[in-house]
C-alpha cells in the first residue's frame, strides 16, 4: 500500500504535490478500469446468455423462481402473516436503534463496534438482519427438498448478502472513517485493488483472498524433506525422509484431492500432517497430482485409480519390499480411496490393512448447497465447454465453493480489498486454496454423472472400474472416517452414512470447524476446534451427535493411536528414499506441484 499522504503543517490540507500525484494515479487507474470493464461486460454477457460456460445456470435459476414462487401465493394467509411480521420487525429495529438499545449481534459482518455507535448505524444493521430473517421465514413456505426450492433459497440469500450495508462505502462506518483518516488514500488503494483483480481475471473479478508473495512452495510450505521416487503421466510419488531411527513396518500412503495441490498435508512444519506422522514413526509416501492440460483431457476416473493409488502401491512395494500398507484420502482423494478399496475387495487383493478418509462423502443423497450448481442441464453445458478446452478451469470450482460461504469468502474480501483499500493478510490455508488446479474432461464428466448425480458409489454393482463392478459393502478393511461439523463442501451428515455402508470396522470422528481448518487442526499450541466421539452408530447423524462426547484439542493423536492399535508388527530400521528398489528422481516437493 502507498504511504499515507503528507499534510501541510497547520493547515490540515493535503500537500499539493501529493494531491497531484493522487490525481495522476486516479486517472491512470480509470483508464485501465475502462479498458478492462469492456472485457468484463463481454464476459458477463457471454455467461448470462449461455455463450460461455458459467457455474451459475442463469436460465435454470430464472426458471426455478418462476416455478417455485407460485407455491407461496397458494398460501396467501401465511404469506401475508410473514410480510406483516417483517414490517413490524423492521420498524422495531429502527425504533430500538434510536432508543439506544439495538440488537445483540453475533454476525461477524457487524463485529466492528462502530456499527453500534450511533442510531443510523444500528438501524442499518438491525433492519438488514430483520430483512434476512423475514426472507428466510417467507421462503420456508416453499416445498421442501426440491431443486427449485433449494435454488430460490440459495440465490435469494446471495442477493441479500450482496445488499448488506457493510458492502457499501457510504454505509460502512469503518470504511468511511478510513477514507477520512487516509485523506482518500484508501479509496485510491481500493480502486487499484479492483483494477488489478479484474486484470488478473481478464475481465472476470478474481477477488484476491491471500498475499501471493507471502509463501513460496518448497521454501515456506511443503518443506518436509523427501524425494520423488516414482512418476507417471498423472502423479509423482514422494517418499519422505524418516524422522525416527526406526519406523513402522507398514508404509502409509497419502492420497490428496486433485482439485488443489498436495501440500494441504504438508503446510508449515507446525501444521504438517505429513511431519506429524513421520514423528510417530511412519514411513510416509504421498501422491502429488499433475495439474492437467489439454493433453490429459481423456484421463478418466479409472485412470486416476490405476495411475494413482494402484501405481503408488506397486512403487511402494518396490521401494520397501512390503506387501501391506495403510492409506489415507482427503475429499475427492478419499472418494478415490473408497472406490479403490471396493475394487481391491472385488479382486481379493489384501494389500490395504487400514484406510482413512477425511471430509469424504460416498453417499450423495444429500449434498447440501452444492446441489444448486450440478444437474443434468449443467452437465450438458459442461460437456460442451470441456469438449473445446479439454479441462475445467480452476476458477469455476473456486467460485462455486466461495458462493456457498459468500460472506466469509466473497464479501469480507470485498470490504477489505475495495472499501478499506487493504491487502489480504498472509494465511497459508487461503494461499493453498487459491493454488487450485484444472480438472480433465473425461474424469470430471464421469465423476459428476456416475458418482454425484446417480449416487453410484452406494449402489452395489452400479459402477465398473477397469472391468470390475464395485460394491462398498464388500470392504472389510478397518476404516477411520473423519467429518467436520461446519463443512460446507462435504456436510458431515452426508458423511455419517459411511458407517453403515461398509462391512468392516468403522471409527467415525466428528471434528470441529470446516472442510479445511477442521482437518488441518494440529495438536501443537492452543487447542482450537475439538472433536466428538461415540463408539456406536445409530441410524441418523443427529442421534449419534446427541450421545457423542466432545473432546478438546486435535483429532490427529486419536487417528495415530487408532492406526497403532491395528499394527502389532515390530518396527524396522528407518527407510531412506532411494535405498530400496526405486531411485531418486528429484527432491520434494517435485515439479508437478509447482506447475501452474
Amino acid at each position: 500500500m502507498n504511504d499515507q499522504p503528507t499534510m501541510t503543517p497547520g493547515k490540515g490540507q493535503m500537500d499539493p504535490e501529493t494531491l497531484a500525484q493522487h490525481a495522476a494515479e486516479f486517472m491512470e487507474l480509470m483508464t485501465r478500469l475502462q479498458t478492462v470493464m469492456q472485457r468484463a461486460q463481454e464476459t458477463a454477457s457471454a455467461k448470462i446468455s449461455g455463450a460461455d460456460f458459467s457455474i451459475v445456470d442463469y436460465r435454470g435459476v430464472a426458471e426455478a423462481y418462476l416455478r417455485a414462487l407460485p407455491a407461496i401465493w397458494e398460501r396467501p394467509v401465511e404469506s401475508l402473516e410473514y410480510m406483516q411480521r417483517f414490517w413490524l420487525d423492521w420498524g422495531k429495529a429502527w425504533a430500538n436503534a434510536w432508543t439506544g438499545e439495538g440488537e445483540k449481534v453475533a454476525d461477524k459482518r457487524f463485529r466492528d463496534r462502530r456499527w453500534n455507535a450511533d442510531p443510523v448505524n444500528r438501524g442499518l444493521r438491525d433492519s438488514h438482519l430483520a430483512l434476512e430473517r423475514a426472507t428466510e421465514d417467507f421462503l420456508s413456505l416453499l416445498p421442501e427438498g426440491t431443486k427449485d426450492s433449494l435454488r430460490v433459497k440459495f440465490y435469494t440469500r446471495q442477493m441479500l448478502s450482496a445488499l448488506a450495508p457493510t458492502n457499501f462505502l457510504a454505509l460502512n462506518p469503518a470504511a468511511r472513517d478510513r477514507l477520512l483518516e487516509t485523506e482518500g488514500q484508501s479509496l485510491l488503494d481500493g480502486l487499484r485493488n479492483l483494477v488489478e483483480d479484474l486484470e488478473r481475471g481478464e475481465g472476470r473479478l478474481d477477488i484476491n483472498t491471500n498475499d501471493a508473495a507471502a509463501f513460496v512452495v518448497g521454501r515456506d510450505l511443503a518443506v518436509t524433506p523427501g524425494k520423488v521416487v516414482y512418476e507417471n503421466a498423472l502423479m509423482q510419488l514422494i517418499q519422505y525422509d524418516p524422522q525416527t531411527e526406526t519406523q513402522r513396518k507398514r508404509p502409509l500412503l497419502f492420497v490428496p484431492p486433485w482439485i488443489n495441490k498436495y501440500y494441504i498435508f504438508d503446510m508449515r512444519p507446525d501444521n504438517s500432517l505429513v511431519k506429524f506422522m513421520l514423528e510417530q514413526g511412519h514411513s510416509v509416501f504421498l501422491i502429488s497430482w499433475v495439474n492437467p492440460t489439454r493433453e490429459h483431457a481423456q484421463m478418466s476416473f479409472e485412470d486416476y485409480m490405476k495411475l494413482g493409488p494402484l501405481a503408488a502401491l506397486d512403487a511402494m512395494q518396490k521401494a520397501t519390499g512390503e506387501k501391506q500398507f495403510d492409506i489415507l484420502g482427503f475429499c475427492i482423494g478419499g472418494i478415490l480411496v473408497m472406490a479403490t478399496l471396493a475394487w481391491l475387495a472385488a479382486r481379493g487383493d489384501k494389500r490395504i490393512a487400514t484406510a482413512t478418509t477425511l471430509a469424504t462423502m460416498v453417499d450423495f443423497t444429500n449434498v447440501g448447497e452444492i446441489g444448486v450448481f450440478i444437474d443434468r442441464d449443467q452437465l450438458a453445458a459442461l460437456r460442451t465447454h470441456t469438449a473445446e478446452t479439454g479441462y475445467l478451469e480452476n476458477h469455476h470450482l473456486q467460485d462455486m465453493f466461495s458462493m456457498i460461504r459468500e460472506n466469509d469468502l466473497v464479501w469480507s474480501f470485498h470490504v477489505m480489498n475495495y472499501l478499506m483499500g487493504q491487502k489480504p493478510p498472509a494465511f497459508d490455508l487461503l494461499f493453498w486454496n487459491a493454488d487450485s488446479t484444472r480438472l480433465p474432461a473425461a474424469m470430471l464428466l464421469w465423476y459428476l454423472e456416475k458418482i454425484y448425480i446417480e449416487n453410484g458409489l452406494r449402489k452395489p454393482g452400479h459402477l465398473t472400474l477397469d472391468g470390475t463392478p464395485i460394491d462398498l459393502s464388500k470392504i472389510e478393511v478397518p476404516c477411520f472416517v473423519l467429518a467436520t461439523k461446519e463443512d460446507h463442501i462435504a456436510p458431515w451428515t452426508s458423511i455419517y452414512p459411511t458407517t453403515g455402508l461398509l462391512s468392516g470396522e468403522v471409527k467415525f470422528v466428528l471434528g470441529g470447524s470446516g472442510h479445511i481448518a477442521g482437518v488441518i487442526n494440529p495438536p501443537a499450541g492452543r487447542p482450537k476446534y475439538g472433536y466428538w466421539l461415540r463408539d456406536d452408530y445409530p441410524a441418523t447423524p443427529d442421534e449419534w451427535l446427541a450421545g457423542a462426547t466432545q473432546h478438546s484439542g486435535s483429532w490427529w493423536p486419536v487417528w495415530a493411536e487408532w492406526i497403532d492399535a491395528h499394527d502389532g508388527a515390530p518396527r524396522v530400521p528407518a527407510r531412506q528414499p532411494g535405498t530400496g528398489g526405486l531411485k531418486v528422481i528429484e527432491d520434494a516437493p517435485g515439479r508437478y506441484v509447482l506447475a501452474k
